[in-house]
């Protein structure tokens, strides 16, 4: 079996602030679809009222995404083609805790700067956690997903 491509999608109420904050989070690339819409609209195949104008450009109102700065992209469309992060608007806020999260990894021994720039972003620490197997921090994101720094 080919494996398969992938990108994490996840629900938001902002997705283009999501979008930076895991861009800035990660060390990922905002993509910028603004070519690709402005062909859209000109051929009037996409109309203005789909798109909001984001760090003075056109960008999807209820899209944004973030891709890994060295793996390749479709450069038409600056979408990624490998590791990638879609963020989608949606009407319902989060509301109960997350089957699925990232678990970040900054280099040895420097976990407590992690968590600290992460704060600076905008996120918040939920919880320390020290088992037999590891030690880790449980934080949330501006929107209140939950993700581990290990």
């Amino acid at each position: 079996m080919t494996p398969l491509h992938w990108k994490l999608v996840i629900d938001a109420s902002d997705p283009h602030a999501q979008s930076a904050f895991w861009a800035a989070a990660l060390g990922y690339l905002e993509e910028d679809h603004s070519a690709h819409i402005t062909r859209l609209l000109d051929l009037g195949a996409a109309p203005p009222e789909v798109t909001v104008t984001v760090h003075d450009h056109p960008a999807w109102r209820d899209l944004a995404a973030v891709r890994h700065p060295d793996d390749p992209f479709e450069p038409a469309s600056d979408v990624g083609l490998g590791r990638r992060i879609l963020f989608q608007r949606v009407p319902e806020r989060k509301s109960a805790k997350n089957r699925l999260h990232l678990d970040l990894h900054p280099a040895p021994d420097t976990r407590e700067e992690e968590v600290g720039r992460l704060e600076g972003l905008g996120a918040s620490v939920l919880r320390r956690v020290s088992e037999p197997g590891g030690s880790w921090v449980v934080m949330s994101d501006p929107e209140g997903n939950e993700f581990c720094v290990h």
